[in-house]
């Protein structure tokens, strides 16, 4: 069983900083991609990062120049630096993460954490 723990949610004030984190757990051989996408009140899930086999990261616009991911294979984590957070950021942030277990055909499944909670007030 593959688990996806993400911590770090909080309030802060507008202008702030907040750095989410997020730790697989479970029997992984591989991981091919870790994201982290948000959904705010009343709106879709959106993306905000992923990065593909630790090669390349996207950023959606929104998060171009503000958030940084990085990710740590080794210790099966990923993290979100959220600079200059404005109140249209708040949202539940989820990590997600395509992965392969060992005798499962090498198939890739998607997993994703229950959320975390960014709140920025004005």
């Amino acid at each position: 069983q593959v688990q996806l723990v993400e911590s770090g949610g909080g309030l802060v004030q507008e202008g702030g900083s907040l750095r989410l984190s997020c730790a697989a757990s479970g029997t992984i051989l591989t991981i091919n991609s870790m994201g982290w996408y948000r959904q705010a009140p009343g709106k879709e899930r959106e993306l905000v990062a992923t990065m593909m086999n630790g090669i390349s990261t996207y950023y959606a616009d929104f998060a171009k120049g503000r958030f940084t991911m990085s990710r740590d294979d080794a210790k099966k984590t990923a993290s979100l630096q959220m600079d200059s957070l404005k109140p249209g950021d708040a949202a539940v942030y989820y990590c997600n993460a395509y992965l392969m277990q060992p005798d499962d055909d090498l198939r890739v499944r998607g997993y994703w954490g229950q959320g975390t909670q960014v709140t920025v007030s004005s």
